[in-house]
């Protein structure tokens, strides 16, 4: 729910670890499609939740995406 960004089923913070475990499994084979997603919400609650601080905003939305290896 915007413009507080918390969870409309739990009204944890969103994504709350339900949230994360369903995108996770949405997205399954889509990671950058994810990740694309997930970063527009980032944008949108940058602008909603001004006074956070921004990292902890970059951790809430995409720091908590797993990493894959990349290749050359």
């Amino acid at each position: 729910m915007t413009p507080a960004w918390n969870c409309a089923t739990c009204g944890a913070e969103w994504p709350c670890p339900t949230r994360r475990s369903r995108l996770l499994e949405e997205y399954r084979g889509k990671p950058a499609t994810l990740c694309v997603y997930l970063a527009s919400c980032l944008a949108a609650a940058s602008e909603d939740l001004r006074g956070a601080p921004v990292l902890a905003l970059q951790h809430r939305f995409t720091g908590w995406l797993p990493r894959q290896s990349r290749r050359f």
